[in-house]
């Protein structure tokens, strides 16, 4: 990504592993057990507010954590965690 040197992102699909896998990856996936994507934001309970409008599945409400950051969680359709962050 030329205007965000250091950022990589990668996308991987459950369907796309043999399919005697696919029962285990996507139980460890309902489970969090997977890493979550990560998005930054400028204002997290704001972001939180229109992410539950829209009527996604809520794994955590705004916190503050004790390094600085202001965070929340969600669940994709596909199951997948997806989290933002505000720097504070």
């Amino acid at each position: 990504m030329p205007d965000l040197p250091g950022v990589e992102l990668g996308l991987d699909a459950i369907v796309s592993k043999s399919p005697a896998d696919q029962p285990a990856l996507r139980e460890l996936m309902t489970k969090g057990a997977l890493p979550a994507l990560i998005f930054r934001t400028d204002d997290c309970d704001e972001t939180f507010e229109k992410v539950r409008a829209s009527g996604a599945k809520v794994l955590q409400e705004p916190i503050d954590r004790p390094y600085g950051v202001r965070d929340c969680a969600f669940r994709d359709p596909f199951g997948n965690r997806v989290r933002s962050s505000e720097h504070t």
